[in-house]
């Protein structure tokens, strides 16, 4: 029997093809907006975990004065390469520790300039900041000693400045000293905040001090924990160690500052994921607006067939064989659109993805949930008008002009 009805369902479905397919289209757009939205959250919430991961693993970035938003704040004193020592002699479970300084300047090479930021810091920086080399070697130990003029360049750097060349063994003038370019950083693309982490130039920490900032002081201290460290122990080991070295009295506030990236990437994670949420939300809405629609259209169908329910009911037929003759009918409705919406989805998702530079993150359940929440509309608004059809009197039906 539940064959044949559905046979009867989708005989009427083709009888009107253009009626249903206009019927569907609410559900066909709650569907897709629904799971496209959802799609591309997921995909920029895996984009922000890699960009986050991109910066270092386990890593902590130490400064000095209070934060404020995302940066700092506060007059306090300045981190010394003496802090850098203590942090490395005195906490266990770290992969990296390195001092960084910077200074903006105008690289020169040839007829071309390009204006970038200079980084001062030690071989420790590639590990902690998660570099890699894409040609030349890293710097020497008298290198950094000494404050040697040797640089490594970020991608953005080279692409401007030598275009496809191979800058290593090349020298590139600074202000007023010229510096060996003995390597090349792999490309990282954008941070999570949009900076160009390409555009950079890194050099001995030593150089940077004595030709472009004049000052020994440490900007930052970046930490790397080892993958086997626990990130908040060695932060308060950090935390304690810093104010001990500042003397800090108990009841006296932090004048430094220990910013966790682990800590960025679930704030902002979590951010995008109720964004997520709240856009699916609103996008839900039209398939409210969806079941209404079959809710219409099916009582407009049971007005047009108040004779042929008759003949049914007055041959013998049950109320709830007649009932579930248009419940099913509404199902199949939505059920199609749900379907529709789905491909309709991944076409619009995948494209979308690739349209603003976010990975495709394929959500099986969100797919199954839309398509289901579909189904589930066409029986709470197909069983009204279905009811109605079930309960019409056959004699008074048989009668229906």
């Amino acid at each position: 029997m539940l064959w044949n009805t559905l046979l009867l369902a989708l005989r009427e479905i083709q009888r009107n093809l253009m009626r249903s397919f206009l019927t569907t289209l609410g559900i066909v757009i709650g569907v897709a907006a629904v799971i496209t939205m959802v799609t591309l959250g997921n995909g920029a919430t895996a984009s922000v975990a890699e960009q986050i991961s991109s910066l270092g693993t386990n890593l902590l970035m130490v400064r000095s004065g209070q934060r404020s938003g995302m940066g700092a704040s506060a007059a306090a004193a300045a981190l010394k390469v003496a802090d850098v020592h203590a942090i490395e002699e005195q906490i266990s479970g770290l992969g990296a520790v390195a001092p960084t300084v910077g200074a903006g300047a105008t690289a020169v090479v040839g007829a071309k300039n390009w204006s970038t930021s200079v980084t001062g810091t030690t071989n420790a920086y590639f590990t902690a900041a998660n570099w890699t080399l894409a040609a030349g070697r890293l710097f020497t130990l008298t290198e950094t000693r000494a404050g040697k003029a040797v640089c490594i360049i970020g991608d953005r750097v080279r692409r401007e400045l030598y275009g496809q060349q191979n800058p290593v063994g090349s020298e590139l003038r600074i202000k007023d000293f010229s510096c060996n370019v003995i390597g090349l950083l792999a490309a990282k693309g954008q941070s999570t905040m949009g900076a160009d982490q390409d555009d950079t130039i890194v050099m001995p920490l030593r150089t940077v001090q004595r030709r472009l900032t004049g000052s020994t002081e440490i900007r930052m201290i970046m930490v790397s924990g080892r993958k086997d460290a626990s990130t908040d122990k060695i932060k308060s080991q950090l935390e304690q160690l810093l104010r001990e070295r500042r003397k800090i009295g108990p009841n006296e506030s932090d004048d430094f500052n220990v910013l966790d990236t682990k800590q960025i990437a679930e704030a902002l994670s979590s951010t995008l994921r109720t964004m997520t949420l709240l856009l699916g939300a609103v996008a839900a809405v039209s398939l409210l607006v969806g079941g209404i629609g079959i809710m219409n259209i099916m009582l407009v169908s049971v007005t047009e067939r108040t004779r042929e329910i008759g003949i049914r009911l007055a041959i013998g037929a049950l109320e709830r064989e007649v009932l579930l003759q248009f419940l099913i009918e509404a199902v199949v409705l939505s059920s199609f659109g749900g379907v529709i919406g789905i491909v309709l989805a991944t076409v619009a998702s995948v494209g979308l993805s690739q349209l603003l530079g976010l990975p495709y993150a394929l959500d099986v359940q969100i797919n199954l949930l839309a398509f289901g929440f579909s189904a589930a509309i066409g029986v709470i608004f197909g069983y009204f008008p279905a009811r109605n059809a079930a309960r019409l009197n056959p004699i008074d039906a048989l009668r229906h002009e």
